[in-house]
């Protein structure tokens, strides 16, 4: 039965998961949320209450989370490329590398863009000011972190680098990654060559005027 993978590919979670997709050329129906097509969302809303894509369905078994849809993948849809080590350890790294990119980077990257679609009257100045202060710290952390790395939690390619990849691209559009962190830049070149993020970076190209603050002419 074909995974159907409910996600719009402008959306940085979304992209998560489609990395992880394509470093597998792992076959899947596309459900691609748009605001035209109001019957597709009710069916969606349906699976997840919540409203929060990706939502993978795998024949009568919904998985939520962009990370539990990449672990889910690699448990029951496994591919030549494994996205979590299996030394219990090492998957650790990995996670927490996750959880990293997650919260420090993803968090305050959104709620920057959340606070430009909001009323003058109803912004929150202080906040994106201590999201626009984390997003520097958490670039410094990063920086020394991949000091002689490749990718971000070891040799290989993982699911950490699954959720960096759209991150750090959104996060440079949002806040700007600066010189003083070069190996945070050098990283997230990387991730923009790698060919399933690269496939996933062009796919949402066509949505490039919707992004808030205004999408920068490069990447």
């Amino acid at each position: 039965m074909t995974l159907k993978l409910y996600a719009h590919p402008f959306s940085s979670y979304c992209q998560k998961a489609l990395v992880a997709l394509y470093e597998n050329g792992t076959p899947f129906e596309w459900r691609l949320l748009s605001h035209d097509n109001p019957q597709l969302f009710e069916e969606f809303a349906a699976l997840w209450p919540l409203k929060r894509f990706p939502v993978l369905v795998d024949g009568d078994r919904t998985v939520i989370e962009a990370s539990v849809i990449i672990e889910y993948l690699g448990l029951y849809h496994p591919g030549p490329v494994s996205l979590l080590p299996a030394d219990p350890r090492a998957a650790l790294e990995v996670r927490s590398m996750d959880r990293f990119f997650d919260n420090y980077i993803s968090t305050p990257q959104q709620k920057i863009v959340a606070d430009s679609l909001r009323p003058e009257a109803e912004r929150d100045a202080r906040g994106v000011a201590d999201a626009r202060l984390m997003l520097d710290t958490a670039y410094g952390w990063l920086d020394k972190v991949m000091v002689g790395r490749e990718w971000v939690a070891g040799d290989s390619f993982s699911l950490a680098d699954c959720g960096a990849a759209p991150f750090l691209f959104y996060a440079d559009w949002t806040h700007r990654i600066g010189p003083s962190f070069p190996n945070v830049i050098a990283y997230r070149q990387r991730l923009l060559a790698r060919p399933s993020f690269a496939r996933a970076v062009d796919e949402a190209r066509p949505y490039r005027p919707l992004f808030p603050l205004g999408a920068p002419a490069r990447d």
